[in-house]
């Protein structure tokens, strides 16, 4: 299937390690002319490089600390001048800490909100003007603590329930310019936030990293891990004109742990 992805550009936030690389590398070899994000100019630099072989497109690189709006508008006006007018937004960020809800403070909870909500609206914010001119998609990366709560991690069950509200609502008020605006929850996918909270885990009762992940296993029909490739083909498939009926949506990439309907 042509996804119909070549040339279109593309912007990833927290694209330089994890599930924003994996999409990132998606959809450059998808033909997208992708622009790359996070704090580490090294990172990103590293990660273009990495990408370039099999891109059939451009890739840029563009430093932001997605909770500074000013850094954010430089962001956008960078992607402009390099790439063309925006039509594909990816919102992404590295999750907030673990903890229960004693745990965490105030300050904690302040920079959850920045990193995991509101980056995500001003984001949104900074890609409307492009997006209004011809349609295009905002996909927005969430957690499976978005259908079920994960213990001890309050802050990402919290604010990660804002991102869907936000999506559900963006949904309705965008459609008239064809925006479509969606939302995808990973589960227990191989990556270095996947590692830290399994450490965490085990650091908490412990036990050693390893039974952790073979009681996660125990949960997952699959019995394994994701790859961060499968899930970027996910977001790939809802970037794509093969997903133009879908608006509002929100879908689940987890082996099948969630069972709730």
């Amino acid at each position: 299937m042509d996804l119909n992805l070549k040339g279109k550009v593309a912007l990833i936030a927290a694209s330089s390690r994890g599930l924003g690389k994996a999409i990132a590398a998606e959809l450059a070899a998808e033909g997208a002319e992708v622009m790359l994000t996070s704090r580490n100019r090294e990172h990103l630099k590293n990660v273009q490089q990495e990408i370039l072989p099999t891109a059939r497109g451009k890739v840029e690189f563009f430093p932001c600390d997605i909770t500074n709006d000013d850094e954010i508008n430089a962001l956008f006006k960078a992607t402009r001048q390099r790439l063309g007018n925006l039509d594909i937004l990816i919102n992404n960020a590295g999750g907030p800490p673990g903890g229960g809800f004693e745990q965490i403070d105030d300050t904690a909870w302040q920079a959850a909100f920045e990193l995991n909500l509101l980056s995500y609206v001003r984001l949104i914010r900074a890609a409307l003007p492009d997006l209004k001119q011809g349609g295009g998609r905002i996909i927005n990366i969430t957690s499976s603590s978005i259908k079920q709560p994960i213990p001890g991690l309050v802050l990402s069950n919290a604010f990660r329930m804002g991102v869907l509200g936000l999506a559900k609502s963006l949904a309705d008020e965008l459609a008239p310019f064809n925006i479509l605006v969606t939302t995808v929850a990973p589960g227990r996918i191989g990556t270095d936030r996947t590692d830290y909270l399994d450490q965490l885990k085990a650091d908490q009762r412990g036990i050693d990293k390893q039974q952790v992940v073979n009681e996660s296993l125990q949960n997952i029909p699959l019995r394994r891990y994701g790859d961060p490739v499968e899930f970027a083909r996910a977001v790939c498939f809802l970037a794509s004109d093969a997903s133009s009926y879908m608006t509002g949506s929100t879908l689940l990439v987890d082996g099948g742990m969630v069972r709730g309907y």
